[in-house]
This record gives structure tokens, C-alpha cells and sequence, in this order.
């Protein structure tokens, strides 16, 4: 156990950021980054939001941390489950309890970083819809203590949900994180802030790194960081600023689940005249995260062949297997029995039917637990729908009248995606990155041992 003063640190995670990006349209990351010095270091693998903030926060892989992905299939429960959300499922000893068993009296605000309920830290924010059982979805906040759950919101109003994802996502949930976490340091202090700043993110999955429509988004973003990093330096915080990943061009997807059910091994199931995926009964299907994908083989015999096809699939770069990657553990438990990884300016859908009139009906809708695999199409609102603002007030007019409905906004049209990410190996340009740091960091994991260095800098 150490003890003595610590100092007190920031870490502020703005999503999506690489050094490509520094410059005009940044000018005070960038004056920051040229002040404290940055470092570009090699993504986590998969390169995505839950296994970074994994690797990070515990200083090791997903071999012992077991976050495979922003989601995967459950092999006990036959089910593909993303975006959980208790932190009990990143396996090993996370940095605030290591700085705790240090330093008696040290304390962490963890500000929506994924995997935050039911975390050890002392303080916490995530977002947390309520589902009462009429089948509403009522937009809130999940805290730690429970009681700054309302406090929080008497202050700051509502946290804008509709902008922290889907077509409306946008500069106002990075706004309100950033005021929460000046509330936090203002009323707690804490030792240690974690903070998730996802503005970046939407934009460049939209448009791409390098479209004329990302100089204001990129500016926006500048401004909110650029406004918290004066708030705490102001209060003798040490900031750090990083993070998870850098974004590529993609312009074309790949649909493995389609490639699948065309060798017949897919279980389709028709549900009231549409279709659905039936995970434990299919021979071989894949879970789509970005860049990668899980592929699981529940018929064994058919491994080889599998692999063969992956192999010879246009767009895939790389086909690898958990155990070649992280030697057993946790990681293999979870991941897929194939991992493959697609060429630069690729990407992976989870899409698995052939006729559009037939897709599920969470297909058109933001619904990010329901579909087997991730969906970056809701960013955008469906372009055939003649009015879709209309559209949209008549479904929250409906649901404000008790009616039950679908908000079906969303395309099914996967070549409007424009920027993706999951790679390990990516332009310099394209890495994450760390500000502030003032011991090497390598990679991801080594993120662990900065914010250690930081908070016992004297």
C-alpha cells in the first residue's frame, strides 16, 4: 500500500479521435496536444468501444478481461446479446481498484464509459432506458449512489437521449456528460474522472474521416473538450485525453449472414410474415461488430469448410481463430469460433435476409439489443420516407396517447455508411491516441499503467 498525496486526473475520452484529425478545425486539442505531447498507439483488437475501454481499464486483453466485441453469442442461452451493460462482465481488477488498494481514500467517477452498472466505482452515470411492462421505453439515466440519478437531472434537465444515438445523435449528449462531470468534480472531487465524449463517432461513421461535413462536427467537439480541459486544469486536475480508436473510409459491406443462408446454414424463422435469425438452431452464423465479425459453427463438421469460404470471401482480409489470438481464457469462451477481420474500406452487416419486405421489423427501428450484430445504418433516417419528421410526431403523438407503434425510420441500405473501425492494423494517421501521458504507451492495454503514472505523479 502507498500513501501521500496523490494527484488528483481527468481522463477524457473523446471517441474517434486520431492525430489525421489535429489541426484547424481542432485548435485546442490540437494546442493541447502540442503542449502535453500525444502519442498514436495500436488499437485494442477488436478495435471497438467495449473491448478498448475493456483493455484500457484493466491493463490486459481479452484473453483475461473476456470483452470479445461490443457483443456476442451466448452459448448457454443460445443468445446473441449486445451492449450489456453490468460491469461484472469485464473479468479482472479494474485501474480504480488498484489505485484504491494503494491510496486509502482514493475515489473514481466513471461518467458513461460502457460497462458501468453495478461497477465498483464510487461514482457513476450510464445511459439506462426504463421498460415498463405496457411495452414503453421511457429514456433515463442509471447512477451510483442511486440518489444522483434525480439530483442530476434537477440540475442539468433531462440527458438528451435521442442525441447520445440514432439519426437525431449529436453534439448534445457530449454537452450533457461534460456538464455532468463538472457537476461530479464540483460536489465529489473525486481522485480519478472518467469521462466519454462520443461526438465524433456519429459523423464519421456517417460521412467519413475527411468529408467537408465533419470540419463542424470535428469544431464542436474541439469546443466541448477544449472547455472541460480549462475547467479542470482551472481546479489543478491532471488531464489526460484519449482514444478507443480511429475511423476509416469503408465504401462497401459485407454481408456474411446472406452468404451463409445461401449454403443453407442459416435457421430462418418466420415470425407473423417476417423473418427471423434462430441462432441456436443455425449450422454457422456471424456476429457483424464493424470491421470484424464473430463466426460461430455449431455444426463441427463443417469447420473446414467454413474457413475455406471465409478465406475466399471478397472483402475479408483476415480469418483467425480466438486461440491463435489469445492463447485460451476468457476471450475464447466468449469469442467465435472464426474471427474475421475485413480489408480497409470494409465493413460487416448482420443482415441475413434477401428480401427487404421480409426484414424483421426491428430492422427499420434503433434497437440496438434486438439485432444480432451492430448497426451503424441507425444514423440515418430512411431517405424514401417522403416526410420522416412527420413520421416521427405522429409515433411519439401515438405513444403519448398509450397506442403502441414502431418508430421505422431507419434504412436498410448499408452503403450509406461512409466511415468504420474494429482493425488492429491501421494508418499511423488512424490510431488511437493519448494526450498528457508522461510514460510511453504502446498500446491499449498500456493505458492502464498511464493513468496509474498520472495519478502518482508528485
Amino acid at each position: 500500500m502507498k500513501t501521500g498525496a496523490m494527484q488528483r486526473v481527468a481522463v477524457i475520452n473523446v471517441v474517434g479521435l486520431s492525430s489525421s484529425l489535429l489541426g484547424a478545425h481542432m485548435p485546442r486539442l490540437t494546442a493541447f496536444a502540442a503542449k502535453r505531447g500525444s502519442q498514436s498507439f495500436r488499437p485494442a483488437f477488436p478495435a471497438v468501444t467495449c473491448t478498448a475501454q475493456s483493455s484500457m481499464l484493466t491493463g490486459t486483453s481479452p484473453r483475461e478481461h473476456g470483452v470479445v466485441a461490443n457483443g456476442w453469442y451466448d452459448r448457454e442461452s443460445a443468445e446473441v446479446r449486445f451492449w450489456k451493460q453490468s460491469n461484472l462482465i469485464v473479468r479482472g481488477q479494474k485501474v480504480w481498484e488498484h489505485l484504491r488498494e494503494r491510496h486509502p481514500g482514493f475515489t473514481c467517477a466513471k461518467l458513461f464509459w460502457w460497462y458501468n452498472m453495478y461497477s465498483s466505482a464510487d461514482f457513476s452515470m450510464t445511459p439506462r432506458p426504463l421498460y415498463p411492462a405496457d411495452g414503453r421505453k421511457v429514456f433515463d439515466i442509471h447512477t451510483q449512489p442511486m440518489g444522483l440519478r434525480e439530483e442530476v437531472k434537477k440540475d442539468l434537465g433531462p440527458f438528451p437521449f435521442p442525441a447520445f444515438w440514432g439519426p437525431a445523435a449529436g453534439i448534445p449528449s457530449s454537452e450533457w456528460i461534460a456538464n455532468s462531470a463538472k457537476w461530479t468534480e464540483e460536489r465529489e472531487k473525486p481522485s480519478l474522472s472518467l469521462v466519454y465524449l462520443p461526438h465524433l463517432d456519429y459523423g464519421l461513421q456517417k460521412w467519413g474521416p475527411g468529408a467537408p461535413e465533419m470540419d463542424a462536427e470535428l469544431a464542436a467537439i474541439d469546443r466541448v473538450a477544449g472547455d472541460l480541459i480549462d475547467f479542470y486544469e482551472g481546479r489543478g486536475v491532471k488531464v489526460l485525453v484519449l482514444s478507443e480508436y480511429g475511423i476509416s473510409k469503408v465504401t462497401r459491406p459485407i454481408h456474411l449472414n446472406r452468404i451463409f443462408r445461401q449454403k443453407g446454414w442459416l435457421q430462418i424463422k418466420d415470425e407473423l410474415g417476417l423473418e427471423t435469425l434462430d441462432a441456436g438452431a443455425s449450422k454457422v452464423f456471424a456476429v457483424a461488430d464493424h470491421q470484424i465479425a464473430h463466426i460461430y459453427v455449431n455444426d463441427r463438421s463443417l469447420l473446414r469448410e467454413v474457413r475455406s469460404l471465409l478465406e475466399e470471401t471478397p472483402g475479408i482480409d483476415e480469418v483467425r481463430t480466438a486461440g491463435e489470438m489469445w492463447g485460451g481464457g476468457a476471450g475464447e469462451e466468449r469469442a467465435g469460433d472464426f474471427v474475421t477481420i475485413s480489408a480497409a474500406d470494409a465493413w460487416f452487416t448482420y443482415y441475413y435476409w434477401e428480401d427487404d419486405r421480409k426484414a424483421p421489423d426491428f430492422a427499420r427501428c434503433i434497437d440496438i439489443h434486438r439485432k444480432p450484430g451492430y448497426d451503424p445504418v441507425e444514423l440515418f433516417l430512411d431517405p424514401a420516407i417522403r416526410f420522416p419528421k412527420l413520421k416521427i410526431v405522429k409515433f411519439l403523438l401515438k405513444k403519448k396517447l398509450g397506442f403502441r407503434g414502431l418508430m421505422d425510420v431507419i434504412p436498410l441500405d448499408a452503403t450509406l455508411v461512409k466511415g468504420s473501425h474494429g482493425r488492429d492494423v491501421v494508418e499511423a494517421g488512424e490510431q488511437p491516441l493519448i494526450i498528457g501521458a508522461g510514460v510511453a504507451v504502446h498500446s491499449a492495454e498500456d493505458v492502464f499503467g498511464a493513468i496509474v503514472a498520472a495519478c502518482e505523479e508528485t
